[in-house]
């Protein structure tokens, strides 16, 4: 299904990515070494429920995953990179952590996520993953507007991690959102200028470029949901929800503090 909102939902939209935004960056602010990925998630369901939200994580159950997923916030360490379930770990020194949240205010869904270096970044590989995947997304919002084709966005962010020298997976990408948490079209992270479909006013997209630093092959963990590099190296992951908008893209989950 492909969603189209009216432009009465927009600011409801912009809510929704306002507190998926300030719930990350609150998250990351509390993400030093020592902290269990249990205590971030208890922290999250916190601020989801004082804000009247509602998260999309804790019964999702989809065919890629083992089960409810039970938890509000994906937490994945150093060489996973998508769909981290919080597990009982303190975080150490120069860990790479990609937070991924996405909650529903208000009938509407927003979706981000961020990756950074706990405590010192002793790694320039690291900050180089982050930064790929920082600038494909910027290079993917950059395109998008009405009119653009889904194929532009997949190119414009699969040249960026190309020309930084990593494989692409183009086994999971973006997506619409709106009402619900995954939606059409799906936007892989490499593709063809010119194809696909046809942006217009009120579509709502996830943008979501990751990378592992040696491969494109992933592994799911035994907990049946955190997705890992199958070599074992680092990975990076991020993401924005943008507006499509009479003028371009409007990014939703942009941090208010």
């Amino acid at each position: 299904m492909i969603e189209i909102l009216k432009p009465t939902d927009l600011p409801r939209a912009r809510e929704a990515g306002a507190l998926v935004a300030d719930i990350l960056q609150a998250m990351r602010s509390r993400a030093a070494v020592g902290t269990n990925l249990l205590e971030i998630d208890a922290w999250t369901r916190s601020m989801i429920v004082d804000a009247g939200a509602v998260s999309c994580y804790v019964d999702y159950e989809p065919s890629f995953g083992r089960g409810p997923f039970g938890h509000y916030i994906c937490t994945s360490v150093n060489d996973a990179v998508l769909h981290g379930r919080p597990r009982d770990y303190s975080l150490a020194d120069g860990d790479l952590l990609t937070l991924d949240l996405a909650v529903s205010l208000d009938g509407v869904v927003a979706d981000s996520a961020i990756s950074f270096v706990v405590g010192e970044a002793r790694d320039p590989d690291d900050l180089a993953l982050i930064d790929a995947t920082e600038r494909a997304l910027e290079a993917g919002i950059a395109v998008a507007g009405p009119g653009a084709k889904i194929g532009d966005l997949s190119h414009a962010i699969g040249t960026v991690l190309d020309d930084a020298g990593y494989q692409v997976s183009t086994e999971f990408g973006g997506h619409g959102v709106g009402s619900t948490m995954h939606q059409d079209p799906h936007i892989p992270n490499k593709g063809r200028a010119g194809r696909g479909y046809k942006l217009r006013p009120g579509l709502l997209l996830a943008l979501e470029p990751w990378v592992m630093a040696d491969t494109d092959r992933l592994l799911t963990d035994d907990d049946g949901w955190t997705l890992r590099s199958v070599t074992g190296c680092r990975t990076a992951h991020s993401e924005h929800t943008v507006a499509i908008t009479d003028d371009g893209a409007e990014i939703l989950t942009l941090p208010t503090r």
